[in-house]
């Protein structure tokens, strides 16, 4: 490590330092703003990524955008909903074999006010950087960090080739060579799978690990011919993956990496893979492997792991990029109580004790989607060469949800049966029904239930999320949630009074409060990242009862507790 006393330090200090500048860091970025905290966000990179990557985003992550007033913008230069769904093919010239939707982004889900959508990456990210205006310096990446009595030093460098200028807070990086210390009182590391945070910490990983090397290849070509009557957001073929990219035009063909790939004949492998007769122009090209892991640990004292630093899915499903935005939904408001007094440190140790067995849960899905995707494609090679053995598939570290594919049985060479008990892409469990413990400390209703799997039942457990509910023409309990924490109630003016908290106070309407375990004068308290606190199905014996849950709840003993 450099010695961080030897360079120069920077004209100002920040409150969080955000480290990595894909949709997860971005995201962060906005959450905090909305809250006030001053942050700067470094991206080695001289700027955002061109390459598709990730390509799902979740009725979760969109509920999250439409509070930051981004989802109509995503929504608009997303796909329709008739590409929520993967087709399997020998080629993509052939038909179907079998079939499966994604489920909250084929059409809308009763459980939501809105709908996940199939997108681009590369898309995203520019939606991101506009909807916030907190600084971000491209082509400065992290070189080193230490923590401090009350905060962190970083070092920061300029890396070769320049960054974007300009807009939306973005600024051009320092010069190669340059070295500046940077002071934070909070560093959150989005810095990816082979996170330098990560690295710099010491901080190990556990889980399969590695599971390959795979190429994206970006290609125009004109394949409506093949894909517009049955348009899907993935193809599965026996020659890769093919993913359309952006609803005007463009395909990425995604393989695992041959062993001479850097030096490969990548415009006639893709030929070959498409069968010949079609015009296909490569773009660009990209190595990269899969990881599966979840890392040992997600916070080191003032630091914060979230993404892919934390976790890294295979990329089957589409989990990994919207687990990594429920993280920074989780934190930052966190963050945001710390630094403004109104909660104690200690609020920051829920942030690991509520995220990291969600990341383990999400890894043992996409392990078993990734091993579903595998069986379906040797079933159909099983069907077509009864007399070959199975092709190899991957090992199932862990016992998980199970889904199941339609095969579409008229258009194939015989009909197969898949032995799955529930719907692949059914992850609605999974997305909305995430159960935090902690967050229901204060409930007095005893433990809140199990995380369900792959179906989700709304509920007003305390721990729960809070479900949507419709309070009007368009509008969504999900919608009355924010800066601040939210009380639910028939009766507000009984549970109206002052405190140092954010708090808004917000009417139930009477149709709902039985669905929610409440009475006429009953409350719920729901945290700013939609998570119920607490539940009282009446009024309590004493007005002071929800100031002292608030207490409780941000660890207590802060200098806006303290002023009251």
């Amino acid at each position: 490590m450099e010695r961080l006393r030897s360079v120069p330090v920077a004209d100002d200090e920040v409150e969080v330092l955000i480290v990595g500048g894909g949709a997860v860091g971005l995201t962060a970025r906005a959450l905090l703003e909305r809250w006030g905290v001053r942050t700067l966000l470094v991206e080695r990179h001289r700027e955002p990524s061109p390459f598709p990557r990730a390509r799902l985003l979740n009725v979760r992550s969109m509920e999250i955008y439409r509070l930051l007033g981004l989802a109509p913008e995503i929504t608009a230069t997303a796909f329709t909903p008739e590409y929520g769904r993967i087709r399997f093919r020998d080629t993509m010239r052939d038909r179907d074999f079998a079939t499966a939707a994604m489920i909250g982004i084929n059409a809308p889900v009763p459980e939501s006010p809105v709908t996940g959508v199939v997108t681009s990456q590369d898309r995203l990210e520019p939606i991101l950087l506009a909807g916030a205006s907190s600084p971000v310096r491209f082509g400065a990446g992290l070189v080193d960090l230490t923590e401090e009595a009350d905060g962190v030093a970083a070092l920061i460098g300029g890396s070769h080739g320049g960054s974007l200028g300009g807009s939306h807070g973005a600024s051009r990086g320092s010069r190669p060579g340059d070295r500046t210390r940077l002071r934070a009182r909070y560093v959150l590391a989005a810095d990816g799978a082979n996170s330098t945070v990560r690295s710099l910490l010491g901080i190990g990983v556990s889980g399969p690990g590695r599971m390959g090397g795979f190429t994206t290849v970006v290609f125009d070509a004109d394949l409506r011919r093949w894909c517009a009557h049955r348009p899907a957001g993935v193809y599965f073929t026996a020659h890769g993956l093919f993913v359309p990219l952006y609803p005007e035009g463009g395909w990425a063909w995604i393989v695992p990496t041959p062993d001479d790939g850097p030096h490969a004949d990548w415009p006639g492998l893709l030929s070959r893979a498409l069968g010949g007769g079609v015009r296909a122009d490569v773009v660009r090209i990209q190595h990269w492997e899969m990881n599966a892991f979840v890392a040992d640990r997600f916070r080191h004292g003032r630091i914060l792991l979230t993404g892919d630093a934390a976790h890294a899915m295979p990329i089957v499903g589409g989990l990994g990029l919207n687990t990594g935005i429920a993280d920074v939904h989780n934190v930052c408001w966190k963050l945001a109580g710390v630094l403004r007094g109104w909660a104690s440190p200690s609020l920051l140790e829920t942030y690991e004790a509520e995220r990291r067995p969600v990341a383990f849960r999400t890894l043992r899905q996409a392990v078993t989607n990734t091993a579903l995707m595998l069986d379906a494609q040797n079933r159909r090679h099983q069907q077509l060469h009864p007399d070959q053995p199975p092709q190899t598939s991957v090992e199932r570290p862990w016992s998980a949800v199970s889904g199941d594919v339609e095969f579409s049985g008229a258009e194939a060479s015989g009909h197969v049966e898949l032995p799955w008990s529930e719907r692949y892409f059914a992850q609605l469990g999974l997305v909305l029904g995430v159960t935090y413990r902690s967050a229901a400390v204060l409930a007095g209703e005893g433990p809140p239930p199990e995380p369900p799997g792959a179906d989700y039942v709304p509920g007003a457990e305390p721990g729960r999320r809070m479900p949507h509910l419709w309070l009007g023409t368009g509008r969504s309990t999900l919608d009355t949630f924010g800066e601040w924490f939210t009380v639910l109630t028939p009766d507000p003016a009984a549970w109206s009074p002052r405190t140092p908290w954010p708090l808004h106070i917000e009417p139930l309407p009477d149709e709902h409060a039985a669905f929610c375990g409440l009475t006429s004068r009953g409350a719920l308290l729901v945290r700013p990242d939609g998570h119920i606190a607490a539940r009282w199905p009446d009024l309590p014996p004493t007005g002071a009862t929800l100031l002292n849950t608030l207490t409780a709840l941000t660890g207590g003993g802060t200098e806006a507790v303290r002023r009251t």
